[in-house]
């Protein structure tokens, strides 16, 4: 479903990701984990279509988003540190005109059930702006799966949710990877990470230093792990 290979780029003489390679299945669900500056969100951003490699080449949901990248764009979910949510609009008028954007024949049900999803059915009519950090974090989570895309790519889901909005954003990704959507998902907290991906990445310089299945990843000793692949 992602397949990257040799991926570069720089930033005049900065180079943020360094020859990257990386292939998905379908239905996987990938944690990527790295410090600040390692270069998740630039490899984020390039598989997302927002911006371009320097080098290298990439195929999502089998399309080469450079050359495709309407449709491809269509295959997308896509959470970044901004939630992409017009303050000045309901919960259900941002869900609402995304749907339109997509043009959801079953835009009004999809709403309804994400919102129930989410925890925020109750606040549908009221308007963003009066929403907390992690209100807003839940909705944009909403408006990324809205369009029940393959592949969800998800920039620090977790910040600014308490532990209730935390496990219910848990909840609603276990339900999305079991039905099928492959997820990339990045985050500062490795007891986080550890507990969600079935599929561990460390990133780190600008290259992927650490890559196995969870099942192989010793909770107890992974995170000295890390202070050593990351040094």
């Amino acid at each position: 479903m992602i397949k990257v290979n040799a991926l570069v780029k720089s930033f005049g003489p900065r180079t943020a990701l360094a020859s990257v390679n990386l292939h998905v299945e379908a239905g996987e669900f990938v944690t990527l984990v790295g410090p600040n500056g390692a270069g998740k969100t630039t490899l984020l951003r390039i598989l997302a279509t927002l911006t371009r490699p320097t080098e290298g080449s990439m195929r999502i949901a089998g399309l080469d988003p450079i050359k495709a990248g309407e449709e491809a764009r269509r295959t997308i979910g896509f959470l970044s540190h901004r939630t992409l949510l017009y303050d000045d609009l309901t919960a259900e008028q941002n869900l609402r005109f995304y749907a339109w954007m997509y043009d959801l024949d079953d835009g009004s049900s999809r709403i309804t059930d994400l919102l129930e999803q989410v925890g925020l059915a109750a606040r549908r009519h009221d308007l963003v702006r009066t929403f907390s950090r992690g209100m807003q974090q839940r909705l944009a989570v909403a408006r990324a799966v809205l369009h029940r895309p393959q592949v969800l790519f998800l920039d620090e889901p977790y910040t600014g949710l308490d532990p209730n909005a935390a496990q219910v954003l848990t909840s609603l990704l276990t339900e999305l990877a079991g039905a099928g959507c492959t997820i990339l998902l990045t985050t500062h907290n490795l007891e986080r990470g550890l507990e969600v991906g079935r599929r561990i990445i460390v990133l780190a310089q600008g290259r992927i230093v650490y890559d196995v299945p969870r099942a192989e990843v010793d909770s107890a000793t992974f995170p000295k792990m890390y202070q050593q692949l990351t040094a």
